[in-house]
């Protein structure tokens, strides 16, 4: 099964880059076989390409819901799908769940039918922080969980 891991947001602005920072972490660890990781960063519409004829997606980003920091969400892509507004549309705009919807019309028969999001809650958004040690711990056992669940 080919599975591809993508993280999302913005290195530059402390826990939004959670994802990207994932996904070097994964290469850290080593990849399992059937494997392949994308830094989808803050470019939603490069998410849906990159979704093309993986039979599985996981899709790490960060959060801000108001719950504890670090707190690990798990959600099916469909729940989280969103067509983004038609009007005024530009891609400073179009995030990863917009992809997710555009990329069932998009992709067609080439769109994932597994897609799985991971969200964990963050703390500081500010450029040039850090990531804030409780999602620097849960990005540690994410990234672990993933290395041995696809394995």
């Amino acid at each position: 099964m080919d599975t591809l891991v993508i993280g999302c947001g913005n290195l530059l602005r402390g826990d939004d880059g959670v994802g990207p920072i994932l996904i070097r972490r994964l290469w850290e660890l080593g990849l399992p076989a059937g494997v392949r990781v994308a830094d989808g960063g803050t470019a939603g519409m490069d998410v849906a390409f990159k979704m093309r004829g993986a039979d599985r997606v996981i899709i790490v980003d960060s959060a801000q819901t108001g719950a504890p920091v670090g707190t690990l969400f798990k959600a099916q892509g469909g729940e989280l799908e969103n067509l983004p507004p038609l009007e005024g549309i530009h891609l400073h705009a179009f995030r990863w769940d917009h992809a997710l919807a555009f990329g069932r019309w998009l992709l067609k028969d080439e769109y994932p039918t597994d897609i799985t999001v991971y969200l964990i809650e963050g703390e500081r958004f500010g450029f040039g922080e850090d990531l804030s040690p409780p999602v620097a711990e849960r990005m540690e056992e994410l990234a672990a969980f993933l290395v041995q669940s696809l394995s």
